[in-house]
């Protein structure tokens, strides 16, 4: 079968082979490959600035965010062939922790995970992949088309149940979000936000074309200036972007008791000037709590299996701007300023 592997540690290393059929060691359920996504992480693999391949092997197969259809699973599994599936990216530690044993391994506490794709694991952007069917999210017919964001909408699941859950502390009546970054986990905060009735505000530098349009017709606010500049007070904030500026402006501009979540990857090196103290002062007088968010576990999967069902699946098939045969997977990572979801179409 075809694959596209990188060599982790060398950069520009991606290149298709061929490899062997997926042995059955690797998981009771056989399934063909439809789509995989892309996203920064990726980026950042090709680029030798993360990935491990699997043990005794000198390459890893690319591709985290998935979309498969079941060819071959065991009568007691609860799938059958044809079902449309989703592997689940990460995988508890052998050991394992005390996170990993509860379910939570999205947090866990000795990094001794692994990851599909990124981790340890070989990923999904081969045509054929196996797993156990507890690794696996089944999604509804109607998301053939778009059931490759799931692992994005994922993270956004987590951190809105996180907000929810931190909002239990206390009094917690929200009304007003704001969202940082229009990109696809953006889009995704904001689907989320709109359908639990709330009023959503996304901001992002570009002024006109796909995103503003794809933010109106969720019924959210789409805005190009920067926050500070909008005069708006929310309650919640996802920050989406990793941006310095914007996540500091995400920690400054909100209402009263808010909560702000923060699930960009900032990147190093560069020194902004921050008065700590004036930041420490006003997060204590305004009862504010931020907090970080990364990956998911089986309870956001399904969570976020959940709001694709319910979204407007041609809203959602919008996202996914360009799909790119296997074969043309150079032409993936040619950026396009109107990108929002770039996708590697496994079936040609």
């Amino acid at each position: 079968m075809r694959a596209l592997t990188v060599t982790p540690g060398s950069t520009d290393s991606l290149r298709l082979r061929d490899l062997p059929e997926p042995p059955e060691n690797e998981g009771q359920v056989l399934v063909e490959a439809l789509a995989v996504g892309l996203c920064g992480t990726d980026i950042e693999i090709i680029k030798a600035e993360y990935g491990e391949a699997p043990p005794g092997q000198d390459f890893l197969v690319f591709g985290h965010e998935n979309l498969g259809r079941v060819v071959d699973a065991p009568p007691a599994s609860g799938l059958e062939k044809g079902d449309l599936v989703v592997g689940i990216v990460r995988r508890p530690d052998p050991e394992p922790c005390k996170a990993c044993a509860a379910g939570e391994w999205d947090m866990c506490l000795n990094g001794n995970y692994t990851e599909h794709g990124i981790k340890g694991l070989d990923g999904f952007a081969r045509q054929h992949w196996r797993a156990d069917a507890d690794a696996m999210v089944k999604l509804g017919s109607g998301l053939e088309d778009a059931g490759v964001l799931l692992e994005p909408t994922t993270i956004v699941a987590k951190a809105w149940e996180q907000i929810n859950r931190i909002g239990q502390r206390a009094f917690f009546d929200p009304h007003t979000v704001v969202v940082t970054g229009a990109g696809p986990v953006g889009l995704l905060a904001a689907l989320l936000g709109v359908q639990q009735g709330l009023e959503v505000h996304v901001f992002d530098v570009v002024t006109d074309g796909l995103k503003p349009q794809l933010v109106r017709d969720l019924g959210a606010s789409y805005h190009s200036e920067p926050l500070p500049e909008s005069g708006l007070k929310p309650d919640v904030l996802v920050e989406c972007t990793g941006v310095t500026q914007v996540v500091l402006d995400a920690l400054k501009c909100r209402d009263q008791d808010a909560i702000t979540c923060l699930t960009g990857v900032s990147g190093t090196g560069k020194q902004t000037k921050v008065d700590v103290g004036a930041l420490n002062r006003e997060e204590v007088l305004m009862n504010g709590v931020v907090f970080g968010s990364v990956n998911a576990n089986r309870r956001h999967y399904d969570a976020a299996a959940q709001a694709l069902a319910k979204a407007d699946h041609d809203w959602l098939r919008r996202l996914i701007t360009r799909r790119i045969p296997l074969a043309d997977f150079a032409d993936a990572f040619q950026h396009r300023s109107d990108d929002v979801k770039v996708v590697l179409d496994l079936t040609h």
